[in-house]
């Protein structure tokens, strides 16, 4: 049963509740399905600008992950695997067949995984920096993945620090300075990381992907079975999170695939530039037909060694 909860601009806040667990998500618009993936330590509302801008022509369906924002925190599988599982269920409880799916960072790699283990339901792949596509990863994200980070980060993630920072940002917002899109969007990370079962959500999520030497899962040998699945592939020219050489070599892995490099913005190009991302994205649904995969094809393609 879906049951609204809270109203914000464009979107609004719902839960369903799977497998005896609450998700939340937010809906907006009519139309074509766009299923919207945030990253890691993320949530839900980093898609508010552009759901705003979209809901005009679309249907926005952007659920909070496991372990984040409004969704349960489940102890268990926190895999690549069991994210899209959980897209999928969101997806046949809404009563939607198919969708575009639009991953960001972490939930890039979560939208690959989807249109890998459920191509019937994939209409179109947008990848927005995102992560299963090369080792290189920010140190910081490494350095998390070491053990015993937890602890350290407990000491650095307290409720008193975060009540401290919001107070010198509203300080700033009165004097005529605001907090950038990316800023809000790392803040929204970090107050999320004060819950310590939000913190061993994000471990577990963390260490499912990522090791001292980078990442450690990629989609790199499998981009090939995309070449019958319209991808476009959107990057921060100023990534510090994830290199912007990555997405060049997805293009090139995927036949006929778009690449769109934004000057000027870092790893949230949806929160940086929702304006253009907004429109790139619906530039990019209205010009391609949607793919009507199967398993039958996927057949056909792992067959032929994905070529």
């Amino acid at each position: 049963m879906l049951a609204s909860s809270d109203l914000r601009p464009a979107t609004e806040l719902h839960s369903v509740t799977l497998h005896g667990h609450r998700v939340g998500l937010r809906l907006a618009g009519h139309g074509p399905v766009l299923l919207l993936v945030h990253g890691m330590a993320s949530n839900s509302e980093a898609w508010t600008r552009v759901s705003s801008l979209l809901a005009g022509g679309f249907a926005i369906v952007a659920p909070d992950l496991l372990g984040h924002g409004q969704t349960a925190q489940p102890a268990g599988d926190y895999s690549l695997g069991a994210h899209a599982t959980l897209l999928r269920d969101v997806l046949v409880v809404l009563g939607h067949e198919r969708a575009t799916v639009v991953g960001h960072s972490f939930g890039g790699g979560v939208a690959m995984q989807f249109a890998y283990q459920f191509p019937e339901l994939c209409e179109r792949l947008v990848l927005v920096g995102s992560g299963g596509l090369g080792r290189e990863v920010n140190l910081l994200l490494r350095a998390l993945a070491l053990p015993g980070a937890e602890h350290v980060l407990r000491l650095f993630c307290r409720a008193s620090v975060t009540e401290a920072g919001r107070t010198v940002v509203e300080w700033a917002r009165r004097v005529g300075f605001g907090p950038t899109p990316a800023a809000e969007e790392i803040g929204r990370g970090y107050n999320a990381l004060t819950d310590p079962y939000g913190r061993t959500a994000f471990f577990r999520t963390l260490r499912a992907v990522i090791g001292v030497g980078g990442q450690s899962i990629s989609a790199n040998d499998r981009l090939p079975l995309a070449a019958d699945l319209p991808t476009l592939i959107i990057w921060g020219a100023r990534d510090p999170i994830i290199p912007v050489q990555h997405a060049q070599r997805a293009h090139d892995a995927i036949a006929g695939s778009r690449l769109e490099i934004f000057d000027g913005v870092g790893h949230f190009p949806q929160c940086e530039a929702p304006e253009r991302f907004a429109r790139t994205v619906s530039d990019f649904v209205v010009s391609t037909e949607p793919a009507r995969l199967s398993q039958e094809r996927l057949r056909m393609r792992l067959q032929a060694g994905g070529l």
